[in-house]
């Protein structure tokens, strides 16, 4: 099986050495990770279960942890030795490209369709940038998963898709504005794997299953055990093979690589053709480059590849998908306002940010002992007496007055927070204004917002040119 295999020689499918060539089964060097992989990071619009929230500010530009979104699967690559990037974007969010040391090629979807294009219509408009096999990530993936884990399943397997997935967290218990409402649903899948864990041989939505589940015949001879999970959800993080894209560019009835094409390329690893039949020529198995010596070699090679680890990857379909789950790491999607509170409370305390500053060299706080340890400050934020923060984050070049309360809360930059002020539970958007006295309890406020002095307010969202009350 494939734990055993990566503690142990094996034979690397795509090295062509054959039976003579064993090479170490180890993590993937970053440079080599880099070479044989295009990176691709998805920051467009989305954030269809958060609008509240990115009508004020682009999804990519949300900050967690005091940084952009986009941030985290950049600062991922340039840490796994990637020195290049592309970034598909919008032209809104391209002047606020988090500066990198990996060199970022931006290109921006047309703006009179970004909005409806999927993530497989914008790998379809960047194809002629694509090279070699890709790593595709969406922007609102903030993980501490090794990203060799996910990139050593697609090369050891020499597999067409290699992705990661998570176990649904428990929904949260306090959501701003939303007290009483129902709860958006996450898109949580339904999968099967072989004993390893690892090969993927079933995806479905959970939504679906009302209408039972299509198993294959064919899927039981070669696997006779397989191990059914529920409750799973895409990291949206891809290694996708070269061909796959060349499908995708003529195959334009995709628009989106997790509902689509995915669930395409899981479903059709058991339903190739014989050899002898014509393969239609928009089927994927007719993308999928052919060496004859090659299968010739492995037709008559050693007696130990045809069983055990190697036997898939040598004499298998020509189409196979893996999946790296992850386990006690930090793994979370930031696709709801629920997620985008749970985020902000746990990167601050991951390995992520373990070099940044809980409290930035520039900020002025008068009393430091009433800022946790567990908070987070800005730099050019300002922090009046007897203030205290808890459990929050504060973004840079806020002014908080004397005698303000501030717990469990997400402020955002450039916001002003008068005297005995009371915020709890609440996100705070870019240059808000709290008048004195005012009390904010499980509350979303919009971007500029001004807030009257002595204003209540429980459990509401305010966003847009709404005002709380006119000053």
């Amino acid at each position: 099986m494939f734990a055993e295999m990566m503690f142990g020689p094996r034979w690397d499918p795509s090295s062509g050495a054959g039976s003579a060539g064993l090479v170490e089964a180890a993590a993937l060097p970053a440079d080599r990770m880099a070479v044989e992989l295009q990176a691709v990071v998805m920051a467009v619009y989305g954030g269809s279960r958060m609008q509240d929230l990115t009508s004020c500010i682009p999804k990519p530009l949300l900050p967690v942890g005091n940084k952009p979104l986009l941030w985290y699967p950049l600062n991922m690559l340039e840490r796994a030795g990637f020195e290049e990037v592309i970034v598909v974007t919008t032209r809104e969010v391209q002047k606020y490209i988090p500066d990198m040391k990996l060199r970022v090629e931006v290109v921006c979807l047309p703006e009179d369709k970004a909005a409806e294009m999927g993530t497989a219509d914008s790998l379809r408009h960047i194809y002629s940038r694509i090279k070699s096999d890709v790593l595709v990530l969406s922007c609102d993936l903030i993980t501490e998963v090794a990203l060799h884990e996910v990139v050593d399943l697609f090369r050891a397997h020499d597999a067409t898709l290699a992705m990661l997935m998570k176990k649904a967290p428990e929904p949260a218990e306090h959501v701003p504005g939303q007290k009483g409402k129902q709860k958006a649903v996450e898109e949580r899948d339904f999968i099967g794997v072989d004993d390893s864990g690892s090969r993927l041989l079933l995806l479905a939505n959970e939504e679906d299953l009302d209408d039972g589940l299509n198993l294959k015949k064919c899927l039981f001879q070669r696997f006779p055990r397989v191990h059914m999970k529920m409750g799973m959800l895409d990291a949206h993080l891809y290694c996708l093979r070269k061909y796959v894209l060349d499908y995708l560019a003529d195959n334009s009835s995709f628009s989106s690589v997790r509902r689509e094409l995915v669930p395409y390329l899981v479903s059709k690893q058991f339903s190739q053709k014989d050899a002898d039949q014509e393969i239609d020529k928009k089927d994927i198995y007719s993308y999928i480059p052919r060496d004859d010596l090659q299968e010739m070699a492995l037709t008559k090679s050693s007696w130990n590849d045809h069983r055990g680890d190697m036997k898939e990857p040598y004499h298998g379909s020509g189409l196979r998908c893996y999946v790296h789950t992850a386990r006690n790491e930090l793994c979370c999607r930031v696709n709801s306002l629920a997620m985008y509170m749970e985020a902000n409370k746990q990167v601050p305390q991951s390995s992520i940010l373990i070099e940044e500053p809980r409290v930035h060299v520039t900020a002025d706080i008068a009393d430091k002992l009433l800022v946790g340890a567990d908070s987070m400050i800005g730099e050019q934020t300002k922090i009046g007496e007897k203030t205290s923060v808890k459990h929050s984050i504060v973004g840079a070049k806020c002014v908080i007055k004397d005698r303000v309360k501030i717990t469990n809360c997400i402020i955002m930059n450039g916001v002003v927070i008068n005297d005995c002020c009371a915020l709890q539970g609440s996100v705070v958007c870019n240059k808000a204004v709290l008048q004195g006295g005012a009390d904010i309890k499980d509350c979303l406020l919009g971007s500029g917002l001004r807030v009257s002095s002595k204003e209540k307010r429980v459990n509401e969202i305010i966003v847009g040119n709404e005002q709380l009350m006119e000053i």
